[in-house]
């Protein structure tokens, strides 16, 4: 079983399913994207993404009418596999085709490109061996990446802001995707034991710091799971 929190970005709300891994993911078109799939290599039993990222893969789905098989879809960050700001560990993002050939792979990227569902279609000659793309949200804190967080804010990326602190030994209690009061809290305390300004708010510079440390250094014993 698995616990796949799923951020609706129109009402600003979070929904919680138990599913098992032969589920369907939440709001996704048929079978098209099962549980385990989406998963990919998490170790993780909780899960999330959002309604856009499911709405963008089923109108790529439905356009392409055949499996589009993946690999690559969900992480969490202290999991690693992508880069420091990867849209992988908010759940929104998918390496698709590995298993098809290029020119299969060259009309999944035009479609994808072409809808205009999702917010970035990675160029081809960057993934040559597979299509990647995401349905990000918010403006970039850093040129690219996440965006800035601060108190009343909540989703993915909220979600992704928690469990690196949890994970580095500064708890916010939860990981609900809702930055409260302890998570503010826990924000605080990482800025002023890094040097950085103790506002409460992850700007750029509280985003890169965290990151840096927290990719890919695996499950400590602060990690939550709700």
């Amino acid at each position: 079983m698995a616990k796949v929190i799923l951020y609706d970005v129109y009402t600003n709300q979070l929904q919680t399913y138990e599913l098992g891994e032969n589920d369907p993911m939440p709001y996704s078109y048929g079978r098209t994207m099962l549980v385990r799939e989406f998963r990919g290599s998490s170790r993780s039993n909780v899960l999330w993404t959002t309604n856009a990222a499911m709405e963008a893969w089923n109108a790529t789905r439905r356009t392409y009418d055949a499996p589009i098989p993946f690999r690559y879809a969900f992480k969490r960050i202290w999991e690693g596999g992508h880069g420091r700001q990867s849209q992988h560990y908010a759940g929104v993002a998918f390496d698709v085709g590995q298993a098809l050939s290029q020119t299969q792979r060259n009309r999944i990227w035009n479609i994808a490109n072409d809808l205009g569902v999702w917010v970035y279609v990675e160029p081809l000659s960057l993934t040559p061996t597979w299509v990647h793309f995401d349905k990000r949200y918010g403006t970039p804190a850093c040129s690219a990446g996440y965006p800035v967080l601060r108190d009343g804010n909540r989703g993915v990326y909220v979600l992704i802001l928690q469990d690196a602190l949890n994970a580095l030994g500064y708890t916010t209690y939860t990981l609900d995707g809702i930055f409260g009061n302890n998570t503010r809290n826990a924000v605080i305390s990482y800025q002023q034991d890094n040097g950085l300004q103790a506002d409460g708010v992850v700007g750029c510079a509280t985003w890169t710091r965290i990151v840096s440390e927290v990719v890919g250094i695996g499950r400590t014993p602060t990690v939550i799971d709700p």
